[in-house]
């Protein structure tokens, strides 16, 4: 390289291109910790789906209640993801983000089933309403320090990422 390197004025482009990202993964956890409206309103979705599918309905009235649930739920993420201000590309999702949608769905089927089960084989009155209410408690315990745990590995990704361009 026969151009000579300031080394003042490359210091200088780094931190400028530095800085941003920073405030990039700043308000992406910002996000993660301090939403907790669609938590909340996907697990009252949640809990009236579940309430309701206990009354013994119909079959046609079942897929007709199922219907309406996952075209909240579409809407619930179609709304929720427009309202977040950063738009980013590979970054925004890591190994965490998916293991924690799996996860999540894993723990609220299980506490589906179990709680059920629960509830059918101690003959509980109003059994469905117990479901629910497990139900979507252990989906509002879950997601939060989920959430946070799948966000705290972008800032570490992006450290990496940029030290291996400068070198």
């Amino acid at each position: 390289m026969s151009t000579p390197v300031d080394a003042e004025r490359a210091w200088q482009d780094l931190q400028r291109i530095r800085v941003p990202q920073e405030r990039v993964y700043d308000e992406i956890e910002r996000s993660a910790q301090s939403d907790p409206g669609s938590t909340y309103f996907t697990a009252a979705v949640m809990w009236v789906f579940l309430a309701v599918t206990g009354m013994n309905l119909p079959t046609w009235a079942f897929w007709l209640v199922l219907a309406g649930y996952l075209a909240v739920l579409g809407t619930v993420a179609v709304i929720y993801n427009r309202r977040s201000r950063i738009r980013l590309h590979r970054s925004r999702h890591s190994w965490r983000s998916f293991a924690t949608f799996f996860a999540g769905m894993a723990v609220t089927l299980v506490t589906i089933l179990v709680s059920g089960f629960v509830a059918n084989q101690l003959a509980l009155p109003f059994g469905s309403l117990i479901q629910a209410t497990a139900s979507a408690g252990a989906f509002v315990l879950f997601v939060g320090p989920a959430n946070r745990w799948a966000v705290s590995a972008l800032r570490a990704r992006g450290a990496r990422a940029g030290h291996q361009g400068v070198g």
